[in-house]
């Protein structure tokens, strides 16, 4: 089998489209690039959905753990030290163990029966274990943005009669991501190298369609040799972290237009005529 035969065989397979027998003997490095880059669509598919979701619920957080009053508060304080304070890997299998021991036949709501089994697939379940995760970080970077916000913006926003909900959407919000936007990059970031580890949890691959770490992981099992899947994964992950940055840097370029450090300087020729 050629390298193009095995792209076209192989390339969409985690999600179950083409060849649906792995590799069995002749491993090919073809073939190594070609699943490995399969199973990343998962690694992708979790953490864009996780960070979309997340970047909502951490605004929502940081509103009201920013908040006077107690009951708003408290309970955003206590929901980012529980994910910030626990190690990722054993949220996965708590929440793991959590979801095994919903009825499998369903809940029954105002009459209707919900079904629960989908939620101990990783497809939903490690989705949802990401998303709070990241919820609770990004939530504590935008609320310490939050407190970070200089006075004197609020204090012409009030000298302009800006108050209220006005006053959040067009002050605070704005500066609060400029604020906080470098280090909710490094989050973004983390957040999809933390999605190799949804291959270690208790979350079972669907029909052998698994994230990109599986299929490392099936190679060097075969081939008694880590040296190549691994870096395989290294490289994925290094193009990915790199397309990361660019995306998050044009959005920061684009959140600090208005700095004067930031407007595009015309080219003087300034000849030096006297020394």
């Amino acid at each position: 089998m050629s390298c193009w035969e095995t792209i076209s065989a192989y390339a969409f397979r985690s999600l179950g489209y083409g060849e649906r027998l792995l590799p069995r003997s002749e491993f090919t490095l073809c073939q190594q690039f070609t699943l490995i880059g399969s199973g990343l669509i998962w690694n992708i598919y979790f953490g864009l959905i996780a960070l979309t979701l997340g970047f909502f619920l951490a605004n929502a957080i940081a509103m009201a753990k920013a908040a006077s009053s107690p009951w708003l508060r408290k309970p955003a304080e206590w929901f980012i030290f529980v994910f910030r304070g626990s190690p990722l890997f054993i949220q996965f299998f708590l929440a793991y163990e959590a979801f095994v021991l919903l009825p499998r036949a369903g809940i029954e709501i105002f009459g209707l029966t919900v079904q629960t089994s989908w939620v101990t697939k990783a497809w939903a379940g490690a989705l949802f274990v990401l998303f709070l995760n990241t919820a609770a970080y990004s939530a504590e970077i935008f609320h310490g943005a939050l407190r970070s916000i200089p006075k004197g913006d609020l204090e012409a926003a009030d000298a302009y009669g800006i108050s209220g909900w006005a006053r959040y959407r067009r002050i605070q919000w704005p500066t609060m991501l400029r604020l906080a936007w470098p280090a909710y990059t490094n989050e973004a970031i983390f957040l999809f190298h933390s999605t190799t580890l949804v291959y270690f949890s208790g979350f079972p691959a669907f029909q052998q369609r698994g994230d990109a770490l599986y299929y490392a992981n099936y190679f060097a099992d075969k081939t008694f040799n880590p040296f190549i899947p691994y870096p395989i994964v290294a490289v994925y992950f290094v193009i990915l972290t790199l397309l990361l940055t660019w995306v998050f840097g044009m959005i920061n370029k684009r959140l600090n237009r208005h700095l004067p450090s930031n407007m595009s300087r015309k080219i003087r020729l300034r000849p030096q005529l006297i020394r």
